[in-house]
């Protein structure tokens, strides 16, 4: 993992010290290490996290005779396979990085070398016989990838602050906070104006004349009426036994110890079980112990890394510990939080980097594979015919410029469908949003914004529907609609707190070959009896103890941090919020925000939690309005 710089200045040169400004910014995502190249009107970026290949993996790497570049973001996966046939085909390697393969397969293939990674990755490549630059992002969006153009300048960084250092003024972009506020982030946006993201599985392609931004694999989820696989039971068991275990396998390649974040659920127990099977030496454990009962698995997890015999690290946090980093953790996430999960999560990072560990496994990806949140539930439950997509809301969101008659009159049918495709209310009238207009909080130029298109039509035309959800089971349309959104633009945005502090997570269960074989799962096999994650309980027995096999699946989620007594995230958020910042930001009538912290301030504790998630949400806002200078 490091992060990357490309600066292209398509029609004008570009300011001579703007990609060293935006490269150091990323020093936290590589502290090992800082190179940059620059001729002409092209400029490449990296800051380094020694991985694999510690001695000559310095990047921008050339090809042989120079006339491309690449620097890269993450890992490719079975890559000394790949050095080899390339050798045996004649390339000469400058380096034993992984990073390496995809340039010189790029050199043979264009962009149909990404079929052929297999990994976690966002990278660059300037072609300078094309003069094009070539950047892409991994099929999930576990790396992240931004743009901008900027008075004739492309900029390409993996976080905004790179292209923030480098000279882009930000301001927001409002339309994406409303569906941030009431749907959900998809595709190229961010809450950035005129900053975008390549999205998960896409490339981009810049020339002199044109910037594209093109698909290059999608879940693909097969129609209800497709051919797949038919296997026994056991067998689905089996081949997805042996594939998590390859996928595993694969993410403990290193030069460098492999550690593993461990909570007290099925997913971390099993990476960190299939991972013993493989290493025989020392193998860290870290888990996250919240200062409440009802969130703390780390008597569970304790116990898993002893049968492991695993040696076992938990970081105990506070309410205290939440607001010496909330801060911090925005910056670092650029994105709005709802919870204190992210601060647990910076400060377990900065625990494990402590610890001298820059890699780690973990589970993050299993309830995509095998549909285990509570949403889930009711998709798996109900008789799928029940569940096909309208024809006039298919056409609908076919249209490109419907009328606001037409909306209002298909919005309905778009309501219901969510509804009954599983999401609870608050997956698209987000209760932070929603509690920011019950209290009247909104500022009133933004209202009529919100209040102007459906937001379930908002969310879904940002969906290819009819040709990645209709004809679906009901459970892969939901699915879908979660991996495309709320897990790639708000989960996945974790990625930025781990590397905040250098550490590497890698997901094994969101290796797309795992994923191209679980897709055709039977949706039957998904739950049993009220069970859910079956199959993939079943497979992973062997490798958890009785405990955590019998257990119920439990989220990721911070102890509410606004409701406890004398909570000091409360009062960084009354300080906050009450200042001259969030009176600066657009979106909230700060006379009606400071009423309101007065009000829940004399709450009872037990009273505030319904505000937890709304003052955190504002609370994020003030904070990148801030830092960021908006």
């Amino acid at each position: 993992m490091c992060g990357i710089v490309a600066i292209v200045g398509r029609s004008k040169a570009f300011p001579s010290d703007a990609l060293l400004r935006a490269t150091q910014s990323l020093r936290h995502r590589g502290p090992d290490g800082m190179k940059v190249w620059h001729a002409g009107c092209v400029g490449l970026g990296h800051t380094r996290l020694s991985i694999i290949d510690l001695a000559t993996g310095i990047q921008p790497i050339a090809n042989e005779d120079s006339s491309c570049r690449i620097v890269v973001n993450g890992e490719f996966y079975d890559y000394e396979r790949y050095q080899r046939e390339l050798i045996g085909r004649g390339h000469r390697l400058r380096t034993q990085s992984d990073s390496e393969i995809a340039l010189h397969l790029y050199e043979e293939r264009g962009v149909a070398c990404l079929d052929q990674l297999r990994g976690e990755f966002a990278f660059a490549i300037w072609d300078e016989p094309n003069g094009a630059l070539f950047a892409a992002r991994d099929r999930f969006g576990i790396k992240p990838l931004f743009y901008t153009e900027s008075d004739g300048v492309l900029l390409i960084a993996s976080e905004v602050k790179a292209l923030f250092a480098a000279g882009v003024r930000l301001s927001w972009d409002h339309q994406s906070v409303e569906l941030n506020l009431f749907a959900g982030l998809v595709g190229r946006r961010t809450l950035f104006h005129g900053v975008h993201q390549v999205p998960p599985g896409h490339y981009l392609i810049a020339t002199g004349d044109s910037i594209r931004v093109v698909s290059y694999w999608d879940l693909n989820y097969p129609r209800e009426n497709d051919h797949c696989a038919k296997w026994t039971e056991g067998e689905w068991i089996e081949q997805l036994r042996l594939r998590t275990k390859e996928a595993v396998s694969l993410r403990l390649r290193a030069d460098v110890p492999v550690g593993c974040l461990l909570s007290g659920g099925l997913d971390s127990s099993a990476a960190l079980g299939i991972a013993r099977e493989f290493t025989s030496g020392p193998l860290n454990a870290f888990t996250i112990a919240f200062d409440h009962p009802t969130y703390d698995e780390s008597p569970i997890a304790r116990d898993t890394a002893a049968r492991m015999g695993a040696d076992f690290q938990s970081i105990r946090v506070t309410n205290d510990d939440f607001a010496a980093v909330f801060s911090d953790a925005v910056w670092h996430a650029e994105s709005l939080c709802y919870n204190a999960h992210a601060a647990a999560r910076f400060l377990l990072s900065r625990a494990v980097k402590d610890a001298g560990v820059k890699v780690v496994l973990a589970g993050e990806g299993a309830d995509e594979l095998s549909a285990g949140y509570k949403f889930c539930r009711q998709a798996l439950g109900v008789e799928s015919s029940f569940l096909h997509w309208p024809p006039e809301a298919l056409r609908l969101l076919g249209l490109k410029l419907p009328s606001s008659e037409t909306i209002a009159a298909v919005a309905p049918l778009l309501t219901d469908m969510v509804r009954l495709l599983g999401f609870p209310k608050t997956f698209f009238d987000h209760r932070a949003g929603q509690v920011a207009v019950e209290q009247g909080l909104l500022a009133s130029q933004f209202v009529p914004t919100r209040l102007g298109q459906h937001p379930d039509y908002s969310f879904l035309r940002q969906f290819d529907v009819a040709g990645q959800v209709d004809g679906r089971e009901p459970i892969k349309q939901v699915l879908y609609f979660w991996i495309k959104s709320s897990f790639a633009n708000y989960i996945l945005c974790g990625e930025r707190l781990d590397m905040a502090f250098g550490v590497e997570q890698r997901l094994p269960f969101l290796d797309h070959k795992l994923f191209e074989f679980v897709r055709d799962i039977p949706s039957s096999l998904l739950m049993r009896e009220g069970r859910e994650k079956w199959v993939l309980r079943e497979a992973m027995k062997p490798f958890v103890s009785e405990q955590v096999y019998s257990g119920v699946k439990r989220p990721f989620f911070a102890p509410p941090s606004i409701l406890q007594e004398g909570s000091a995230m409360l009062e960084l958020a009354q300080d906050k919020l009450r200042s001259g910042s969030m009176a600066a930001v657009p979106f909230f009538d700060h006379r009606k925000v400071i009423g309101f912290l007065d009000h829940v301030g004399s709450l009872k504790p037990s009273d505030r939690g319904v505000f937890d998630s709304s003052i955190l949400l504002m609370l994020s806002f003030c904070i990148l309005h801030e830092r960021y200078r908006m």
